[in-house]
Order: structure tokens, then sequence, then C-alpha cells
């Protein structure tokens, strides 16, 4: 291991997902950055994960993929495993026995928790746990349904070492097949403009958004999908717990950036994500998750902006409004024809 370079703490969130986790641990295992540390978190999945992933491990399911070649020399990956309250207490010395002796690619740390505690709270249990034990220099959140290429995280790194101002630094992610296509750029982060509905905004490349020293970009905000972030500059509360799923990326952005902190993309930086995708970018969301998502939004601009807050409510009624007319509207047609 090369201890010059700065340790990563790699925190992946698993529920139900084993297939997309191993394919995912796989690219993980395969990049060039020296120093590295992968924490698995397993929501209290209720299907046959924690087995499949310790089957991976073992050697016995070998994941395909378009991205990559499945190798076999680093084989069996021995695997430290921790239940949920002994990542709250001091650790048992005998379990982490032998941890360093090992190469990044021959170890995985597996924390079970008791239950789904949905994304920032999972992720903070893994979080914790790497900087009470591991130390790490950055804290890397990475999805399990993404997949990345060998020098991403070096880039990553090198960027965040670039300038004592940095916080985070993103990829450039692709969907993972966006119509048989894999160049079809996912995000590259974000701006926040509190004038337009939800308040955060994807980056269109193709707005010609600057781009300054060499292929990186300055950004409001980064996807939670792929983060690195420098562990002294994380907030002491981590990811806000109020959001289940959704803002808490968005959220610890801001936070950063209150304390005069900067977000970069380093677009040579690249990770394919399994997101959700039709011919027009356009996803129909059921009428729940439409609720939830708004909640989220709405927690956000209560904690950040408060004054904004009444032009967002103004904004979702618009929103629901037009839904509800165009529903409507297609009822009616369709009852005609």
């Amino acid at each position: 291991m090369n201890n010059n370079c700065p340790r990563v703490s790699v925190i992946i969130l698993n529920w139900n997902g084993w297939d997309d986790t191993i394919e995912c641990l796989e690219s993980l295992y395969q990049i060039d950055y020296p120093n590295y540390d992968i924490v698995l978190v397993d929501n209290d999945s209720r299907d046959d994960s924690i087995q499949r992933i310790i089957d991976y491990c073992k050697g016995t399911i070998k994941p395909e993929s378009q991205y990559y070649s499945y190798r076999s020399d680093n084989k069996p990956i021995e695997i430290f495993e921790y239940n949920e309250d002994e990542t709250k207490n001091e650790l048992n010395p005998t379990k982490f026995n032998g941890y360093n002796d090992l190469s990044p690619n021959k170890r995985l740390i597996l924390i079970k928790n008791t239950e789904n505690y949905g994304f920032a709270e999972g992720n903070n249990i893994g979080i914790r746990y790497s900087i009470k034990t591991l130390k790490p220099d950055y804290i890397l959140l990475l999805n399990n349904d993404t997949v990345v290429e060998q020098h991403f995280l070096t880039e990553l790194v090198k960027t965040g070492e670039s300038n004592d101002k940095i916080a985070a630094i993103g990829s450039k992610t692709y969907f993972y097949n966006f119509n048989g296509r894999n160049d079809v750029v996912w995000s590259v982060g974000g701006t926040v403009n509190l004038s337009r509905y939800p308040g955060y905004h994807d980056i269109d490349l193709k707005e010609n958004h600057p781009v300054i020293n060499n292929s990186k970009m300055e950004v409001d905000w980064i996807s939670g999908a792929v983060m690195l972030i420098k562990t002294m500059m994380l907030p002491k509360k981590l990811l806000n717990s109020d959001f289940f799923f959704g803002c808490e990326d968005v959220d610890l952005c801001i936070e950063m950036k209150k304390k005069g902190f900067n977000m970069v993309t380093n677009l040579d930086s690249i990770v394919w994500h399994k997101a959700g995708v039709s011919k027009s970018k356009v996803r129909f969301m059921g009428i729940s998750k439409e609720i939830t998502t708004n909640l989220n939004f709405m927690k956000m601009h209560e904690k950040n902006y408060k004054l904004h807050l009444p032009i967002h409510m103004l904004q979702v009624i618009y929103r629901y409004s037009s839904m509800l007319i165009k529903k409507i509207a297609r009822d009616i047609k369709n009852s005609i024809s």
C-alpha cells in the first residue's frame, strides 16, 4: 500500500440489491488508487443479499459487466463483519487483527444494520465507523448501483489535494445504459436557483457551463451517488437524517458552502450509474414518491432558505394543479375515444 496517498473510506449502502452491489464492488477492486477501504453497510436487507455478497467474496459468484473483465486473482476477499451495535461501542480488536496486512482489493468491511435507516443515516453509520476506526482523510459516498472506471478515485483525490478550499468532489457520471448507449451524461453536479422549482438543478454540459483548470468545474452541489468529501470538512451531524431519501446530498453541500468551502466536479473521473431512463429523460413518478420528494424539498428550504419557503410551496401547488388538470384532460379524451 502507498501510505503517501491520502486514505479513502468508500461507503456503499446495500438494501435488497446484492446483484448491483457485487458488480460495483468488482469494479472498485480493480481501481488503480492504492490506499482505500470499502465499508459496505447493509440496511437490513430482506433478501439473501448478505449471503450473496459473501459468496462473491469467496469467488463463487462472478459478476459480469460491460465495463470490466472479472478478476479472480484477488479472491477470496476477507470479510471483517460487524453488527450495528459493535460499530457504536469499542471494537473487538481481534476482529480487526490482520486487516491492515491485506491489500485494499483483498478485504471488505461489512456492517449489518438492524433496520432500514434510509440513505442518510445508513451512510452515517458507515461514516462514523470509518472516522473512529480507519481515520480516513476522505470519505467517498458511492451508490451500490454504480460501476467505476479504473482511474476515477485517483482523479477525485488529485482534485481534492489541489486546493485546501475544496470540500467535495464529484465525477462525470454517465447513465449505465441509456437506450443502449453508455456515453450519455447523467450528472456532473448542479446549481442552486431558488426562483425555479425545485430550487436545485442539474448542470447541462451543452449549456457551456464554465470548465476550469483542466476539466474541472465548480458547482453548487454534487450527487450523493458519487461524492468524495474531505473528512475534516464534514459537518458534525454528517448527512441530515431528516431526509430519509432525497435532498441529503444537496443539503450537505449547502452546509459546506456556508462555511466557505467549494464543490468541484472532475470531468476526467468517470462513473456509470443505473439511473432509470426513457428516451425523453423524463421518468413518471408515482404520487407517493412525488409527495415524499416535495416534502424533502420543503424540509431543505425550511432549513436553509426559510424566506423562500412560501414561494416554493406556491410552485408545488402549481405543479400539482398542472398534473391534475392534465390527468383529467387525458381521462376525458380516453372516455370519448
